[in-house]
């Protein structure tokens, strides 16, 4: 897939687990790792903006597009 999910790597910046991050989205973390792994077909737009503000980062550090 071109698009590469870049949440653990914020994630290890910031210092916090991936459990920690889901509580605060109020998704599970199988939720998250489905995310975190790329497996996803999409995300919402709210669930983006959450993780940039828990993050406090950009949608550009959480997405990269990458041609195959």
């Amino acid at each position: 897939m071109p698009i590469i999910v870049n949440v653990d790597v914020m994630l290890a910046k910031r210092k916090m687990q991936s459990k920690e991050l889901a509580e605060k989205l109020n998704i599970t973390p199988a939720n998250l790792s489905i995310l975190k792994t790329g497996k996803a077909k999409g995300i919402r737009f709210d669930t983006l903006e959450a993780i940039c503000k828990i993050l406090d980062c950009q949608p550009g550090d959480i997405l990269e597009y990458s041609a195959e």
